[in-house]
């Protein structure tokens, strides 16, 4: 089991550079280690397991590495912040690396730590497609990092999350890559409800992320489920995308395969549009769990 361990480390250290201190070092059955996911967060390690317990020999090579490491169970029940496994406690917030982008990320906030590591190519991605005078709208935003990304390239951002703790997670995000978060927008509320204002605005984006939840609840009590309503979702957004504009569609639902992800948005869009799939990073060697679509 040692042997697997240093191997995925091995395998990933090209991966770690200066520009980007953060990514997947173990992916489960990936890198021969089912149920067992390790990540670095700038020096700091995250174990995550599918199980209530970690493998003495896991438990045995992650002390004797001597790197601060903190343990999430995946299937809990109650979404506790990682524990405390083994090297120095790191009990404030933050920064790591993503190609240059700094984000907050946080070992006391809960289930999720800031920052979804599958989503770095995308982010990249976003860069390029961004430039100055063009307008990114960032919808299930959680911390922002996809509005960082576009406002770094120069974009005006609006920024959509339905919680406000993680809105003022996002604007410490902007100011952290001394970005000024009064030049940009944050939209309290549910996404569904602001597209169709945009729309009776007459607001439009050259860019627009789509990453929801695969369920979730607004503060009215409609319910959303990726595999039911996505393809609602991508129309309304689709009707406030300009000319020449993209949506980036993206679930990490396991239950809904590519091919029926795609149908619901092509099926329920006005407008004919180009789609590419886009891979996951290098260091996910599991399932491809991840459906990420770029239309234009």
């Amino acid at each position: 089991m040692v042997h697997l361990l240093e191997n995925a480390l091995a395998k990933r250290a090209t991966l770690l550079t200066a520009e980007t201190n953060a990514v997947r070092l173990v992916d489960g059955a990936g890198d021969g280690l089912p149920g067992l996911i390790l990540e670095s967060y700038a020096g700091h390690w995250l174990v995550s397991t599918t199980g209530e317990t970690l493998h003495p020999k896991v438990r045995e090579w992650i002390r004797d590495q001597g790197i601060s490491c903190y343990w999430k169970r995946l299937d809990q029940h109650q979404k506790e912040s990682p524990a405390h496994l083994s090297g120095p406690t790191v009990d404030t917030p933050f920064l790591m690396l993503e190609n240059g982008m700094a984000a907050e990320i946080s070992f006391q906030s809960g289930y999720s730590q800031g920052i979804f590591l599958d989503q770095r190519d995308n982010r990249a991605e976003v860069r390029q497609w961004m430039a100055p005078g063009m307008r990114l709208l960032n919808t299930f935003a959680y911390t922002g990092a996809f509005s960082v990304a576009g406002a770094l390239a120069g974009a005006e951002t609006t920024t959509l999350d339905l919680s406000q703790p993680y809105l003022d997670w996002a604007k410490r995000n902007f100011s952290h890559n001394a970005l000024d978060p009064a030049a940009h927008h944050f939209c309290k509320g549910d996404t569904f409800h602001w597209l169709r204002r945009f729309a009776k605005q007459g607001r439009t984006f050259d860019g627009i992320v789509l990453d929801p939840p695969t369920f979730s609840r607004d503060e009215k009590g409609h319910v959303f489920r990726v595999e039911e309503n996505f393809g609602e979702l991508a129309a309304l957004a689709a009707d406030v995308l300009a000319p020449g504009g993209w949506l980036l569609c993206s679930t990490n639902c396991r239950g809904l395969g590519l091919n029926d992800f795609q149908k619901q948005f092509r099926s329920a869009t006005r407008h004919t549009m180009s789609a590419r799939h886009a891979e996951m990073p290098a260091d996910f060697t599991d399932e491809p769990y991840l459906k990420s679509v770029w239309l234009k």
